[in-house]
């Protein structure tokens, strides 16, 4: 059994929803994906419920690249990231798989080929309804963009940013299990008002404000009551953001880093519901 090639993604959490805004924002985080690529089977098949896996080397063969000199190809994934739940898993899979067939075959790409390669093969496999042109940059760069997922990467990019302090801050991630909310198009769209409030402090490089705003629309879009309720009683307990990401069901806690009762009275609030809390932080150009 030989590795062939080698990747990694990361995750991210969002600042503009692409379906609501029409443009869509993310800043990436320290959890991801790495991804190894083998050329016999491994022991445990990777969970692949849209078929991503296949969808991104058809878009790389499609691509004119060249495949790894193997006659067959596996894949190994080790994962910080839960499938589904809003913290841009799909496209950390899809960066980390690139880049570990750019390991394979020696072939270099600009980070905006990446990003177009891991769009298409998102949007091929139907996992995502607008490619996740934001997603994908955060799991290829520090830092947060603004992009327009109209046009290729090289271009779409309208805004972009360092989380200014991002050792300051923690990331609390509420995983409150398997979406059971789904993204209706025509409901998202009917929240643009909502949305433009979040466009609008993200003008005024307000990002933090952003998230909230962007949060409270996703939660109208969706009918989310339950997390919108949540990210209020966050509020509450200290939290300086307090979001759903992507289209849930994760929420999203920013605290500050010296606030430890905040931080631990989060915890006592949260377990007694059972759900997984995930802690990150933002990933910076100097990390």
């Amino acid at each position: 059994m030989a590795v062939l090639g080698r990747g990694e993604g990361h995750g991210g959490v969002s600042i503009l929803h692409a379906l609501g805004a029409g443009y869509g924002s993310a800043a990436s985080i320290t959890l991801s994906t790495r991804v190894q690529l083998r050329d016999s089977p491994v022991k445990k098949e990777p969970e692949d419920p849209h078929g991503l896996l296949p969808a991104i080397v058809e878009t790389w063969s499609n691509a004119g690249h060249s495949m790894p000199e193997s006659e067959e190809l596996h894949w190994a994934i080790r994962s910080d990231l839960p499938i589904g739940r809003g913290l841009k898993s799909s496209a950390a899979l899809s960066v980390a798989c690139i880049r570990a067939l750019c390991d394979a075959t020696e072939t270099e790409l600009e980070n905006h080929q990446i990003v177009d390669l891991s769009s298409s093969a998102q949007l091929a496999c139907g996992c995502s309804l607008t490619g996740s042109v934001d997603d994908s940059w955060a799991a290829v760069e520090p830092g947060w963009k603004v992009v327009d997922p109209s046009i290729p990467a090289a271009d779409g990019v309208l805004m972009q940013g360092e989380m200014e302090g991002s050792e300051k801050w923690t990331i609390l991630i509420l995983n409150r299990g398997p979406r059971e909310l789904h993204p209706d198009p025509e409901r998202f769209q009917a929240a643009a008002g909502q949305f433009q409030q979040a466009i609008s402090a993200v003008e005024q490089e307000q990002i933090f404000n952003a998230m909230i705003h962007n949060g409270r629309a996703v939660a109208s879009a969706l009918g989310d009551t339950s997390g919108r309720k949540t990210c209020n009683d966050m509020g509450i307990l200290g939290c300086r953001v307090s979001t759903i990401s992507g289209s849930g069901p994760s929420i999203v806690l920013i605290l500050p880093t010296t606030q430890e009762s905040s931080i631990r009275r989060v915890y006592q609030t949260i377990e007694p519901r059972g759900w997984e809390i995930l802690e990150t932080a933002f990933r910076s150009s100097e990390a």
